[in-house]
């Protein structure tokens, strides 16, 4: 097997440039899925596990959030958070024990809170604590997609290797089109960021520019 020598930006700039790649598209109805946008992952002068991001991603998320919610369309921001304990982590949280490994991320601390740069409107967003990878596993994300006949899953937050890939896979195992605005994904390094960009596009989503995904939010009418 010939073994390619190319970068994993290389890798996703080819695939991103295939103008014969035949996409899943936008549906009927879309949902927008924030995940983790929390001071843990979006503070990097206060946590070391904070991840790189497009210094304006929070800002292309809340206007995502903004158009979906003008369109009457669920807008969902999860985060991670655990017991004292940190026993709700499972065997997650047993390969490390130090200040900033998951399991302590604890349930009100200001690193399971979500980033207040983050617009979200508790009025009518919903707000989910996850506690594994996917924001779909052992939640009630499926059950709301299904209440608001949503076809159509736009994912955000980070890690792009991790949560996000993660969340994307579920919801196209659970056939729903799948959208990733490439602004409005993170990871903590460069390799991992584009390697899962460039197999999400290759095999479980649409990874499209951000402005691509505001301006069908722009034009979108919602279907009788």
């Amino acid at each position: 097997m010939e073994t390619s020598t190319k970068s994993a930006r290389e890798l996703y700039q080819e695939v991103k440039a295939d103008a014969g790649r035949r996409r899943f598209g936008f549906g009927r109805k879309p949902a927008l899925v924030n995940v983790d946008l929390q001071n843990a992952y979006t503070r990097p002068a206060e946590f070391v596990t904070a991840y790189e991001t497009d210094p304006r991603q929070i800002e292309y998320v809340n206007t995502l959030a903004k158009l979906c919610r003008r369109h009457r369309c669920p807008v969902i921001w999860t985060y991670v958070s655990y017991l004292e304990s940190g026993e709700d982590c499972g065997v997650w949280g047993t390969r490390s024990d130090t200040p900033d490994s998951l399991q302590n991320i604890k349930a009100g601390s200001r690193r399971a809170a979500l980033d207040d740069r983050c617009a979200v409107d508790h009025g009518s967003d919903i707000v989910i604590n996850k506690r594994m990878a996917s924001a779909f596993f052992e939640t009630n994300l499926a059950s709301l997609l299904t209440f608001h006949r949503v076809d159509t899953v736009i994912v955000t937050g980070g890690s792009t290797s991790g949560c996000v890939r993660a969340t994307a896979v579920d919801s196209l195992s659970r056939s729903y089109r799948t959208i990733v605005p490439e602004e409005c994904v993170a990871d903590k390094h460069e390799s991992p960021h584009f390697a899962n960009l460039y197999d999400m596009a290759l095999n479980y989503a649409d990874v499209l520019p951000v402005a691509e995904v505001l301006a069908w939010l722009e034009m979108y009418r919602p279907a009788n």
